[in-house]
């Protein structure tokens, strides 16, 4: 079966009993590693894989092909994406002084940029200027040098920020809590209509529970595909993304998702979708 996810510690975490044969009747994995830009690419490329880790923000081009699973993705409680700024004179200091910026952006389908855009229409006068899309690991290297105004970062940038001279503007994801009283609907697992959905689920489901039941089985693996990160920064990683959430999306989880979809909807950044189909 072919499956596709990131590199970050949350996934390889997540699917690192799957990948390596520790789930009996699970069909063996042919697994490509991928930035979250790349992954929501090729599931709507319609030859992507069997399974795909996206973004929340993608799924309304992708429902035709694919079902959303009640497990395995990202959804928290503190977990949101940063706008960062550099530190020192002429840099932006409020919401207001984005207008104009330009900004660094780690996928234009991305939960991240959904969340900035939703956030800028209520806070910044006018929008922000050029949005530029990078791979996650440059955009705190872009701010830092100046060739960027800001960055929307994502993951462990909520713990290595600091050690690149950056300041936080805002924490999306705080401001998403503040006013939904909701999870904030980061990545989705995404199975072809085609297969048995069911089946899918419960195989993930039991990767998550051998995660959770021998946390240090995986950390060879996860180490070996995170990018630069030390054994502490990665165990902060997945203890703040891998929760409740990832074992089953449940009833809080998918108001989040029809929540963030449906205010996207109307505001015009996404397609409107049938709710009703979203797991089947």
């Amino acid at each position: 079966m072919k499956i596709a996810f990131s590199p970050c510690p949350n996934d390889t975490f997540v699917f690192h009993a799957w990948a390596h044969g520790l789930i009996p009747g699970a069909p063996k994995l042919d697994v490509t590693y991928a930035d979250i830009d790349i992954t929501n690419s090729l599931a709507a490329g319609g030859n992507g894989p069997d399974v795909v880790k996206i973004s929340y923000a993608a799924l309304p081009w992708v429902l035709s092909e694919y079902a959303l699973l009640s497990c395995g993705g990202a959804l928290g409680r503190g977990c949101g994406p940063l706008v960062l700024i550099p530190k020192g004179d002429g840099t932006p200091q409020a919401a207001a002084e984005l207008a104009g910026r330009r900004v660094a952006v780690p996928s234009e389908r991305s939960t991240a940029y959904l969340l900035f855009r939703l956030w800028v229409a209520q806070n910044v006068p006018g929008g922000v200027g050029e949005i530029v899309v990078l791979p996650f690991h440059e955009i705190m290297p872009a701010v830092r040098d100046g060739q960027i105004d800001a960055g929307l970062v994502i993951h462990e940038a909520r713990f290595t920020y600091p050690a690149y001279g950056l300041n936080c503007l805002k924490d999306l994801g705080s401001w998403w809590e503040e006013d939904t009283n909701l999870p904030i609907p980061l990545g989705a697992i995404i199975a072809r209509r085609s297969l048995n959905l069911d089946q899918i689920s419960g195989w993930i489901r039991e990767s998550v529970k051998y995660a959770w039941t021998h946390p240090e089985a995986s950390m060879e693996y996860v180490l070996s595909h995170a990018q630069e990160l030390s054994p502490e920064v990665a165990k902060a990683h997945i203890n703040l993304y891998v929760n409740e959430f990832t074992e089953n999306i449940g009833d809080a989880g998918y108001q989040a998702v029809v929540t963030l979809l449906r205010r996207a909807s109307q505001a015009g950044l996404v397609p409107e979708i049938d709710f009703a189909t979203l797991f089947a």
